[in-house]
């Protein structure tokens, strides 16, 4: 069952939120991913071990030209997006990567993951390339991404995730 939301904000994020963005990141995780990554990989998810990681990241703040949103509605954090350059090797000086794009699981379909997508758009300007990177088989975010403007541009590489060799397509907008 999904709920109800009152109002969402976003906003770039601080440290103290890292915490809130390791929950959500390790539940989307847990969520998106079932029928994709292996199960003992997603079952081992330690939200404690990415709460220090995202702490640490979002401690250095912009001199890594990373910019991490947080949307919140009901005084909680229901979801994030993270971009920064891009890391592909064609990539010109200007092009933006979106690094994740993560939400609560219970607020999926109310609206959020186009209101974070809106910002990166909006913050990064509607002329600059931007690029993601897509599991294959995660059919609901390839379809979310064709909706604001992506398409896959042919490229594709392998990712090792929980033992598991996983197809990736990198997405283009622009």
């Amino acid at each position: 069952m999904t709920e109800q939301l009152d109002e969402v904000t976003i906003r770039v994020a601080a440290p103290q939120d890292a915490d809130a963005i390791a929950q959500v990141h390790v539940r989307s995780w847990q969520e998106a991913y079932a029928d994709i990554v292996p199960a003992d990989h997603l079952a081992g998810l330690d939200a404690q071990d990415w709460g220090r990681r995202w702490k640490q990241h979002l401690e250095r703040g912009p001199q890594d030209g990373v910019t991490t949103w947080i949307a919140s509605a009901d005084q909680r954090l229901v979801g994030f997006v993270s971009v920064g350059p891009s890391r592909d090797e064609d990539a010109r000086r200007a092009d933006r990567e979106i690094y994740s794009i993560y939400l609560d699981p219970g607020i999926w379909g109310h609206g959020v993951a186009r209101e974070l997508m809106r910002t990166v758009i909006s913050e990064t300007g509607e002329s600059t390339h931007l690029t993601l990177w897509v599991l294959a088989d995660n059919d609901r975010a390839r379809h979310f991404y064709r909706r604001h403007g992506f398409q896959a541009d042919g490229v594709e590489r392998y990712d090792e995730v929980g033992g598991a060799e996983l197809l990736e397509v990198r997405y283009r907008r622009n």
